[in-house]
């Protein structure tokens, strides 16, 4: 099993910034992916941003230019750096981890219990 804890959320003003930080613990291989989805209420949850534990990154376009996400692999944490905030990223964060046992398992994922991002208009 894979736990994450993750950290960082809170209220921030419009143009301001917040880390989250996301550390995995437990059953960790060493080839995985990690990111940020996040889910704000009645829509569904979309990617953020992830990154492989080769350090490719991969962002939506709703935060390309403010965002910026990257990893402590020896600490097994992801981290992701929000600038100039908007209303419209808030939202749960959730920090997700991807892995597979072997190359011919299956991709197993997990999932954190979330941290609230608030940013009001």
């Amino acid at each position: 099993q894979v736990q994450l804890v993750e950290s960082g959320g809170g209220l921030v003003q419009p143009g301001g910034s917040l880390r989250l930080s996301c550390a995995a613990s437990g059953m960790l291989f060493v080839i995985n992916t990690m990111g940020w989805y996040r889910q704000a209420p009645g829509n569904q949850r979309e990617l953020v941003a992830d990154i492989t534990s080769r350090g490719r990154t991969n962002y939506a376009d709703s935060g390309k230019g403010r965002f910026t996400i990257s990893r402590d692999s020896a600490a097994n944490t992801v981290f992701l750096q929000m600038n100039s905030l908007k209303p419209e990223d808030t939202a749960v964060y959730y920090c997700n981890l991807a892995q597979r046992s072997s190359p011919w398992n299956p991709l197993v994922e997990y999932w954190g219990q979330g941290t609230q991002v608030t940013v009001p208009s």
